[in-house]
């Protein structure tokens, strides 16, 4: 039995940091669910520009999503919701035998919206019916704007995947505003049963201290940050507002380990993997690392309900002069930026491989 197969015995949920056309079309991502216990993904600007600009998979559907005379976003979402579709039907078995809880796909409302709630709810509300997908999320950012689009999201029947939370201020705000969308329905006579989920962003922790903290504190910073995030989430769940909740129906909006790759060359690559090892979590891992989980990885226990040594540690990092809740700020704002980059060079790439095509085709007569 290998390491993957064992995390998920354990009770958590080991989704795929990636996807691609060529994944999908190789019986890659088929065999990463049977060989690696997969049993979702998870989807960003980055990934997307990235296949599409380094794989020729998409030119077909490019050329000819051009010619019918669509373009940037439209374009985009089009070609993003055929590759997440199809691998959500992949998914589809593992989210029926779960009840919903696993086997879902993501896909992010553009990061343009991250400052404005009624343009995201609205961005987030046409995916899902654009989708046609009962195990897709909308990822929505845990900003200011992006907590009040998350409750007004959840309370019109969306599910979503609240991205870029870095503390656990960040993650309580988030879980508060799933809780208040349920309420909602609740109070409204409609379902409850609308998924969600809550992604802690980890090892950028680390690089952004990494060369401002003693040796020993150095790659700590993540995983105490997320020991004390989980504590939070292991109390919320026991709690009696929670409670009231999930006897109404509601199902409990889980935890999401991302950017669980290392950042430091000295580290081994499973080294988050092995330290966020928690039941009833998610850990979405890029493909690189979760080879190397497989094959490296090694169990050293679960994470502690009650937060084990976090508090201490972040007490050793605020003596070091470490900022939490500045730096927190500061990580999911450089987040939101990077998006809006990788999204520019998204609308770029396809732009660009657009008329490339076309100029081809026109020349070769097609």
């Amino acid at each position: 039995m290998n390491a993957t197969t064992r995390l998920h015995e354990l009770g958590q949920s080991l989704w795929l940091d990636n996807i691609t056309r060529d994944l999908l079309s190789s019986g890659t991502l088929q065999r990463y669910c049977t060989d690696f216990s997969v049993t979702g993904l998870t989807s960003n600007p980055t990934i997307f520009d990235e296949a599409i600009r380094n794989s020729t998979a998409y030119d077909e559907a490019l050329h000819r999503k051009a010619k019918e005379g669509k373009a940037g976003e439209q374009l985009f979402f089009e070609l993003a919701l055929e590759d997440l579709t199809q691998a959500a039907a992949l998914f589809g078995p593992v989210h029926e035998a779960t009840g919903g809880i696993d086997g879902w796909v993501s896909l992010e409302v553009s990061p343009l919206l991250a400052n404005d709630a009624g343009a995201t709810v609205e961005a987030a509300k046409r995916l899902h019916t654009q989708a046609h997908c009962s195990n897709l999320f909308i990822k929505i950012p845990g900003t200011s704007a992006g907590v009040e689009a998350i409750e007004e999201s959840i309370f019109a029947g969306v599910p979503v995947n609240v991205t870029l939370l870095f503390s656990c201020e960040q993650y309580m705000a988030a879980a508060d505003a799933y809780c208040r969308g349920i309420q909602r329905r609740i109070n409204a006579g409609l379902d409850p049963k609308i998924a969600s989920i809550a992604s802690i962003f980890v090892s950028r922790w680390d690089k952004a201290v990494m060369d401002k903290v003693p040796g020993a504190l150095r790659n700590r910073l993540g995983i105490a940050i997320s020991g004390q995030v989980y504590k939070a989430y292991r109390e919320r769940l026991a709690s009696t507002g929670w409670r009231k909740l999930a006897d109404a129906g509601a199902l409990s909006q889980r935890l999401l380990w991302a950017s669980t790759g290392t950042k430091d060359p000295q580290l081994p690559q499973s080294y988050y993997i092995e330290a966020l090892a928690a039941q009833a979590t998610i850990n979405t891992i890029p493909e690189k690392t979760l080879h190397a989980f497989s094959n490296e990885g090694i169990l050293r226990g679960i994470m502690r309900e009650d937060g084990g040594d976090s508090e201490t540690v972040l007490g050793d990092f605020a003596n070091a002069g470490v900022d939490i809740q500045a730096l927190a700020a500061q990580l999911q704002l450089e987040g939101a930026q990077s998006f809006t980059k990788s999204w520019a060079d998204l609308m770029a790439v396809i732009a660009s491989k657009s008329e490339q095509l076309h100029r081809h085709g026109s020349a070769t007569g097609r």
